[in-house]
């Protein structure tokens, strides 16, 4: 069994275990590792983060198919826990989402989501969203159904509809999702915790996530409060951007100021600490065994 076929397998016996399913964003390869070292059974690689990490720039549909594949397979290599892949709106028609399906399942994804925004999309906590009908993303979900080459890759509807439509409207949609193949549901940016249990309670019988957006749209909740409420997965999507550029401003004020770094060593790991955990000691160990004698002359 490959890599490939084991992280797809795992990530499906999570979603459908009954226990809640803890995913945080990673926006590059070595927040990965770290996520992985720190105990996380599986990541997310999403736009909002990919956009911040890759070019400073806003998720408002900027970060294209080419650079998030990209990234994606730079944090599947390195990490051996499932990667769950936000595909945005699939970047075109019904032939762009069987690419995409293709490209993912062959870098060893363990699934994806695909949402019903029109495109350039933005991100679901941002005002002015609009949806595409429900039948183009019914057709988008099909397409992605029928390329998929393994039945342990989840494909996950995500719906806007609550900001533009309404509660009903989403979960109806959902539900329809679900009957064109969807495995798991995802109703973005519900305001209220009433709302939530709706549409928690809407699918007993499916995997459904939530989405935890620090001073975003929808109260933000523990895990065991959300696995309470029904909810099968939970992602922390921007936590390690916000968190990132909060030390790193705090880091760089500092050096402006003081002109040393002496006064943060304390918020660091040390070099020695850095490098193993990249793997230096694995790298060095593999260069000795290659090794070949200088030649002389």
């Amino acid at each position: 069994m490959t890599k490939a076929d084991r992280m797809r397998a795992a990530f499906k016996q999570m979603c459908f275990s009954g226990d809640l399913v803890n995913l945080v964003v990673a926006p590059d390869a070595l927040s990965a590792k770290i996520a992985e070292r720190t105990g996380f059974k599986a990541i997310f690689q999403a736009g909002y983060a990919t956009s911040a990490n890759k070019l400073a720039q806003p998720d408002r549909g900027i970060a294209d198919f080419g650079l998030m594949s990209n990234s994606a397979r730079e944090i599947i290599n390195a990490v051996n826990i499932p990667v769950f892949i936000d595909a945005d709106t699939g970047y075109g028609d019904e032939q762009n989402i069987a690419r995409l399906v293709r490209v993912y399942e062959s870098m060893g994804a363990a699934g994806l989501f695909i949402e019903d925004q029109t495109w350039p999309k933005r991100c679901g906590h941002m005002d002015g969203k609009t949806i595409v009908p429900e039948d183009v993303m019914i057709n988008k979900l099909k397409a992605a159904v029928d390329a998929r080459q393994h039945d342990d890759f989840l494909i996950m509807s995500r719906t806007d509809a609550y900001a533009v439509t309404g509660l009903q409207s989403a979960i109806d949609r959902s539900r329809h999702y679900h009957e064109a193949g969807a495995d798991l549901v995802f109703v973005e940016a519900p305001k209220t915790k009433a709302d939530m249990q709706k549409v928690a309670d809407s699918f007993p019988d499916v995997p459904v996530m939530a989405n935890m957006i620090e001073n975003g749209k929808t109260p933000l909740m523990t895990n065991e409060e959300i696995h309470e409420m029904g909810f099968s997965i939970a992602v922390h999507p921007n936590v390690l951007v916000y968190t990132e550029t909060f030390a790193t401003e705090r880091l760089l004020k500092d050096m402006v100021t003081l002109g040393t770094t002496k006064n943060q060593m304390d918020q660091m790991v040390t070099f020695p600490q850095f490098n193993k955990f990249i793997g230096l000691d694995d790298i060095n160990a593999l260069e000795q065994k290659y090794a070949t004698a200088p030649i002389k002359l």
